[in-house]
C-alpha cells in the first residue's frame, strides 16, 4: 500500500515523505515497517527523513518459551528548536511524529481531542527526552479551537515554524464504515468535517499568523484512499482526495512566501 504526503498506516505499513524546501509538489515516498526516530531534521525544515529501523529477531527455545530481541537505532541528532504543532498527537501516527520530533529537540504542541490521557503519556516523554511540551485538548474542526491552539503556541515561544495536520477519522466512533447507498449525511459530515475541513483551518490560520516569517513548514497527512477509493469509504476517500488537491493549491499559493 503506498499512501501520499506523509500517511502512515496504524500497526501496519508506514510511509515517509521527503519535500523539497519551499514545495510540496516533488516527493519521495518510502515504504517502511515501522516509524523510526528521525535521523535528520534540517533547520529550515524543508526535509523530512524517516530512518529505517533495523530490527533482529533472536528466538530461542529453552524450556518451551521464545526470547525476542529487538534492536533499533536509537541516537537521534539534535536539532535547532523549531516550533511544531501536530494534531491528532496522542496516539498512532501523531504520537509517533511528536515523540521523534520531541527526542530531536524541537518544542511540540501535542493537540488531542479525546485522548486526554494518552496525550499527557506522550507530553511526559518528550519532557523525559528533556524537550519542551504544550498539551492541548481542541477540535480542528471548529475555528475557536484552532485559533486558541496557534495562539497559545505563539504566545509561549514567539513562532511557528512546522505544522503537521494529522488529526483524521477513518470513521466516526459511534458506528462502522458503511455502504454509500446506507451511509447518512452525519457520517459524512463528520468525516468531512474533521479530515478536510480541520485541515483547511489549520492550514489558513497558521499562514494568516505566520505569513511575514516566509518560513513556515506545512504538512499534511493523506491516504492511497484519496486515489483510488475504498469500498464503505466514500466519506474518507473524498475527504482524503480534498488534502491532496487542497494540499496542492496550497503549496502554489504560499511559494512566494516560503510556506
Amino acid at each position: 500500500m503506498w499512501d501520499l504526503v506523509c500517511h502512515f498506516t496504524a500497526a501496519t505499513k508506514l510511509t515517509s515523505l521527503k519535500a523539497t524546501a519551499g514545495k510540496l509538489g516533488y516527493l519521495e515516498i518510502c515504504q517502511v515497517r515501522k516509524w523510526a526516530p528521525l535521523q535528520s531534521v534540517m533547520p529550515c525544515f524543508g526535509m523530512l527523513r524517516c530512518a529505517f529501523a533495523t530490527s533482529t529477531v533472536v528466538k530461542a527455545q529453552a524450556q518451551g518459551t521464545a526470547v525476542e530481541h529487538t534492536t533499533e537505532e536509537e541516537a537521534v541528532p539534535k536539532v535547532e528548536s523549531l516550533v511544531v504543532v501536530i494534531t491528532g498527537a496522542s496516539r498512532g501516527i501523531g504520537k509517533a511524529i511528536a515523540l521523534s520530533l520531541g527526542k530531536a529537540g524541537c518544542k511540540v504542541l501535542v493537540i488531542y481531542a479525546r485522548s486526554a490521557k494518552e496525550a499527557e503519556e506522550v507530553s511526559k516523554q518528550i519532557e523525559a527526552y528533556g524537550g519542551q511540551v504544550i498539551t492541548f485538548g481542541g477540535d480542528v474542526s471548529k475555528e475557536a479551537d484552532v485559533e486558541a491552539m496557534m495562539k497559545i503556541v505563539v504566545d509561549k515561544w514567539g513562532t511557528i515554524d512546522v505544522v503537521v495536520n494529522n488529526a483524521g477519522i477513518c470513521k466516526p466512533w459511534n458506528y462502522a464504515d458503511t455502504l454509500l447507498i446506507k451511509m447518512k449525511k452525519s457520517q459524512w459530515d463528520e468525516v468531512m468535517e474533521l479530515n478536510l475541513s480541520g485541515v483547511f483551518l489549520c492550514t489558513q490560520i497558521t499562514t494568516k499568523i505566520m505569513m511575514k516569517k516566509r518560513k513556515v513548514r506545512i504538512i499534511n497527512i493523506a491516504s492511497v484512499v484519496g486515489l483510488i477509493g475504498n469500498i464503505e469509504q466514500a466519506n474518507y476517500a473524498a475527504a482524503k482526495a480534498g488534502v491532496i488537491g487542497f494540499s496542492k493549491t496550497a503549496a502554489r499559493e504560499g511559494e512566494s512566501r516560503k510556506i
